[in-house]
């Protein structure tokens, strides 16, 4: 029987789990790795259908210099940047076939602009773009505070991070206290200034513990209430440990999901001259195509 379905177009389609080696845990992102066929709308119909945190799509590049580009977007709008889509693509791209045309790195071109990423085994790091910081005044701080339903005293440090995607970035004063949060949603949806993806929020666990840092995101503007291991989320942290020197290391290993049952696990190094790496492994969940 013929159909609409036999005569529709289709394109190689991963969805892989990043920052963890087990399937089924981490954080999900949905590669669609000919993205060249496809409109924007169409994308984004796309993402809305996978209804991930993000969904991106494999195109061309338009400068030498790249491997490849790639376009990220969330169910309800395109990023600029995004942490764990960019490692999740680079292992789909790799896993597909593509050959770097540096041995070991990649070169990823994204709206942001240019990506380095290094290859180490079975790790995917990529290097975070420059951070900048805006400090948030007392109202920013007391609306975050009675969002993520704690007294604003409790905040240690808070932060407006961007690194391609922004997040409000606030110290609490443990892992535990991270651990415990029951933020009220329409809040933290309502605390979104511009372009702001949502309230990032980090603290620290005890010397000798597995991970140095527990991370929670969270952005139902987004349409992701709570985002399972979040890339840029982290690397807005590692960004805001390195100036405020909350830790006194060259890397550390941060644990993300826990309270979702995805347990995930970012590492980060610290270059000399300043780059801030950000990495993990990731596993291929699904591998066949999409109708496009």
């Amino acid at each position: 029987m013929d159909s609409d379905d036999s005569r529709r177009k289709r394109a190689a389609f991963k969805q892989v789990d990043v920052f963890t080696a087990v399937p089924f845990k981490g954080n999900p992102v949905a590669v669609v790795l000919d993205g060249n066929q496809l409109t924007a709308a169409e994308m984004q119909s796309i993402a809305r259908w996978t209804n991930l945190s993000e969904t991106t799509f494999v195109c061309t590049p338009t400068r030498d210099d790249a491997d490849y580009r790639v376009r990220i977007f969330t169910p309800v709008s395109e990023l600029p940047f995004a942490g764990h889509p960019t490692i999740g693509t680079a292992w789909a791209v790799m896993q597909h076939g593509l050959t770097p045309k540096t041995p070991g790195r990649l070169v990823q071109e994204c709206a942001k602009g240019l990506v380095a990423l290094r290859l180490v085994g079975e790790r995917v790091f990529l290097a975070l773009p420059e951070p900048s910081f805006v400090a948030p005044d007392d109202s920013g701080r007391a609306g975050a505070a009675t969002a993520l339903r704690v007294p604003v005293g409790d905040i240690v440090s808070a932060s407006i991070v961007d690194v391609g995607a922004i997040w409000f970035t606030i110290q609490l004063r443990s892992a535990a206290a991270v651990l415990d949060l029951d933020p009220d949603m329409a809040l933290v949806a309502a605390h979104r200034n511009g372009a702001q993806t949502g309230i990032c929020v980090f603290g620290l666990y005890d010397e000798g513990a597995p991970s140095a840092v527990e991370v929670r995101a969270f952005a139902p503007a987004q349409g992701v209430s709570e985002d399972p291991v979040c890339g840029s989320g982290n690397g807005c942290v590692a960004a805001v440990i390195r100036r405020q020197e909350v830790l006194d290391v060259s890397g550390y290993a941060a644990s993300q999901g826990c309270r979702l049952a995805r347990d995930g696990r970012v590492e980060v190094e610290y270059d000399a001259d300043g780059t801030i790496w950000l990495g993990g492994t990731a596993v291929t969940c699904i591998d066949g195509s999409i109708a496009i």
